[in-house]
């Protein structure tokens, strides 16, 4: 025993190693859950398909090839050289994407099918040998295709046999490949129309583009088509007729007499086990073919996506659980005993919170309902519930309540659901699910630009780390580029390197407002190039670009080529606005105002939502806001205009209000790990090295000279500064009192504040505005010390 159990252990290890050599390479999902690795089948199928390659393409001698070729080709007759690929790929399957294991009835079912269709094929092609002559059955299609074709040609004739095991194999190549029939021909004939339209194109340069990006009615928000749940009797009083606390008497239609007090019930739901998401191809991206992974770039540089399976996937969701039941009889017993006229005829159950729907009879006010929200939160042992009056399309009221059990919403499931797959915009991202438990996604470049605030630990950085991510997974460099702004210096640096960067990574706040400065000359250079062609928006102008149907200017030396997209995300606004509020809200209110058309959109996130960051003339430019847990009603209001982020249970939680849309939708950001996001840094910094700009931060601070040297006056300068911080009286008589000094001294060194950022400009004479508050200046006078 003890030498089978080392032997076991010795095979255990083999296998996994093998299995960490084969999930080395390329994008496979390295970090896999010991329990979800099928290393040692992996291994076994390895094995097999190595001895049986030696046998039948290098022709193994001795006994053990004569009886593995004796016995596979009467199996599979001629096509046994075959079985040896057919192992090795399912081998490298195995240990690359052990999670694919889930799917193998179905992909089994599919090959089986292949099988037999394919080799009934041979078998009637090589003219139906029958078992007496096996050296002929091993020549055809082996015992297996002697049974698919003897069958039907024996019931049928061979003329309709062939049609029938053709729609057999084409059937199992459907069932392996796990896509409709639908979706395939539809990718097929967008393949078929590029390349009519490719070919068009290098025909008739004349030909007319349709241009115009704008639709009606359009949004941001992108939610996956879910069905209509069936609310079924989740939670009913005891019959129609006592639904009412009230029922109008059958003799007497104008008598009302007192109905017995209803009593929640909640029937049983059948135990089902939620199904896995089933993994999807990456979305498709213009202007490559349809489904398309390897991407060429401008030049000849092929680029290659990271594999959806990168990422892992998260928590299987589940639509009933006792807790949600419990809940039901909890509320119910709420409205039974205030005797109000209402009951719950269902619930939604999401990733954090479940939604309660409940429904009023007539006559009955709202307010009643929303009155009783300290005493649902009482019996419900949770102070973080929130009222919905009605639910968006419903006529009922929502009380989302946290759930106990909460789910790990996994930016892998989101990139790789249906909506992500059917949406080809390279700056779409996943932001989680919903309340519904429905896959939600976002268009930056619909946004325009976004405002992301919440408290310290509410789930602002990851939110930050999914946007990265979601736009690494789904564009090339040629896409989409970015420009990352982290004072903080440890929050992004993990995306240092990476080809879609115009900038390493800045850090230094004084660099970031010079950043955003070089961000207006962009936009400024991308108008130019829009008013003198004639275009409205930077996609058309690209698509003309592409078309060959504009050409620069006779003369010129400039190459046209289409803009990429450019994301600039703020990690921290409040460390700009101390530093230099006044550059830095010029900048984004000239940017948020003009920078749609041009293709650079705006990410602005802060802990800090107080007006002195988030101004009003930011708030008024930056249409889409997704707030997540705030300390207080304040910021909610200061961040949404609404409250309501107060009430979020954090950790992910928020409310995300799109531009245009009245009421904000409550969503489970989704999560990605930090080990993740390394391996897709990893992959992509691999293929290709950012290309950087010179110009960003370069040269954007020379336009501004500092009025003059301060020279010995440092120690007068610093005074000054925290004279006038402290005060908050930006004056230059008060320097002239406290300081004893002229009035020319003074103004002077009221300038060199001014030019410093301490101050702002003269207004005739009312005092100047103080650009720094008391709790900064040791910063202040740090850096006017340094020079």
């Amino acid at each position: 025993m003890s030498i089978l159990r080392g032997i076991g252990k010795a095979f255990s290890g083999l296998a996994a190693g093998v299995g960490w050599i084969a999930r080395s390479f390329g994008g496979a999902a390295k970090d896999v859950d010991p329990k979800l690795r099928r290393d040692g089948w992996g291994l076994l199928l390895l094995s097999i398909g190595i001895v049986m390659a030696a046998r039948f393409w290098f022709a193994l001698p001795g006994p053990v090839g004569e009886f593995l070729d004796l016995t596979i080709s009467t199996v599979f007759g001629s096509l046994s050289p075959v079985v040896p690929a057919v192992l090795l790929y399912g081998a490298w399957r195995v240990l690359r994407h052990p999670r694919d294991v889930e799917a193998a009835p179905r992909t089994g079912l599919g090959w089986l099918l292949i099988t037999f269709g394919v080799l009934g094929l041979v078998h009637i092609s090589r003219g139906l040998p029958l078992p007496a002559d096996m050296d002929a059955v091993r020549q055809a299609g082996g015992v297996i295709g002697y049974v698919a074709s003897s069958i039907l040609t024996d019931l049928l004739t061979v003329w309709v046999s062939v049609p029938i095991l053709v729609i057999v194999t084409l059937f199992g190549i459907l069932v392996v490949i796990g896509r409709p029939l639908h979706e395939i021909v539809a990718g097929l004939g967008r393949v078929f129309g590029a390349l009519v339209e490719s070919d068009k194109d290098g025909k008739e340069d004349g030909e007319k583009l349709k241009y115009g990006v704008d639709v009606p009615y359009d949004t941001p928000l992108i939610e996956e088509k879910k069905p209509e749940p069936e609310l079924g009797p989740v939670s009913t009083f005891l019959d129609d007729e006592a639904d009412h606390f009230f029922n109008i008497d059958e003799e007497d239609d104008r008598t009302l007499r007192p109905a017995p007090k209803p009593t929640a019930k909640v029937e049983p739901a059948p135990k089902t086990e939620p199904v896995a998401p089933k993994p999807l191809d990456p979305p498709q991206h213009t202007p490559a073919p349809a489904g398309a992974q390897q991407l060429q770039l401008s030049g000849d540089i092929a680029y290659l996506l990271p594999d959806d399976q990168t990422l892992s996937p998260g928590t299987k969701p589940k639509t009933r659980t006792e807790a949600s039941d419990k809940v039901v009889r909890q509320l119910a017993s709420v409205l039974t005993e205030f005797e109000i006229d209402a009951r719950v005829t269902g619930y939604t159950r999401g990733p954090t919170v479940t939604r309660y729907e409940v429904e009023l009879g007539s006559a009955i006010k709202v307010s009643k309902v929303t009155g009783l929200a300290d005493n649902i939160a009482y019996a419900v042992g949770s102070n973080e519930i929130r009222i919905l009056t009605p639910i968006p399309g419903k006529s009922a009221i929502g009380i989302e309540i946290p759930n106990l059990d909460k789910e790990v919403v996994s930016l892998g499931d989101v990139l790789r659901s249906a909506a992500a797959k059917n949406d080809h915009h390279p700056m779409t991202m996943g932001l989680g699910k919903d309340v519904e438990g429905g896959f939600v996604l976002a268009n930056m470049a619909k946004m325009p630009h976004l405002l992301v605030a919440g408290a310290t630990g509410s789930g602002k950085s990851s939110f930050v780390n999914s946007l990265i991510t979601s736009i690494m997974m789904r564009a090339t460099p040629d896409e989409v580029r970015m420009l990352l702004v982290d004072p903080k210096r440890v929050e992004l640096n993990q995306y240092e390197g990476i080809p879609h960067l115009v900038t390493p990574i800045i850090t230094n706040p004084k660099k970031a407002a010079e950043a955003l400065a070089w961000v207006v000359r962009e936009m400024d250079m991308r108008y130019d190039d829009l008013a003198f062609y004639g275009f409205r928006h930077v996609d058309d102008f690209n698509k003309a670009v592409r078309a060959g149907q504009v050409k620069a200017p006779e003369g010129s030396e400039r190459v046209l080529s289409p803009y990429p997209y450019l994301l600039v995300v703020v990690d921290e606004l409040a460390d700009l606005m101390m530093v230099a509020p006044r550059d830095v809200e010029e900048s984004i209110v000239r940017i948020t105002q003009l920078a749609r058309a041009a293709g650079i959109h705006l990410v602005l996130a802060t802990q800090r939502p107080s007006t002195d960051v988030v101004t009003g003339l930011i708030k008024a430019n930056v249409p889409s806001r997704l707030a997540f847990a705030t300390s207080s009603m304040t910021d909610s209001r200061v961040i949404l205009d609404q409250p309501g982020a107060e009430k979020l249970v954090g950790k992910g939680d928020g409310l995300f209000l799109p531009m245009g849309a009245s009421k904000p939708v409550r969503v489970q950001g989704a999560w990605v790990n930090e080990h993740e996001i390394r391996d897709v840094v990893e992959f992509i910094t691999g293929q290709l090295q950012p290309n950087y700009r010179e110009d960003v931060t370069a040269g954007a601070g020379a336009e501004k000279k500092v009025v003059d040297d301060i020279g010995d006056d440092l120690e007068l300068v610093l005074d000054a500064c925290r004279l006038v911080v402290e005060l908050q009286l930006g004056s230059t008589s008060m320097l002239q009192r406290k300081l004893r000094v002229g009035f020319a001294k003074a103004g002077r060194l009221m300038d060199i504040l001014e030019s410093r950022g301490v101050v702002g400009p003269s207004e005739g004479s009312k005092a100047r505005d103080v650009l720094v508050k008391p709790e900064d200046l040791d910063d202040v006078l740090a850096s006017l010390a340094a020079g």
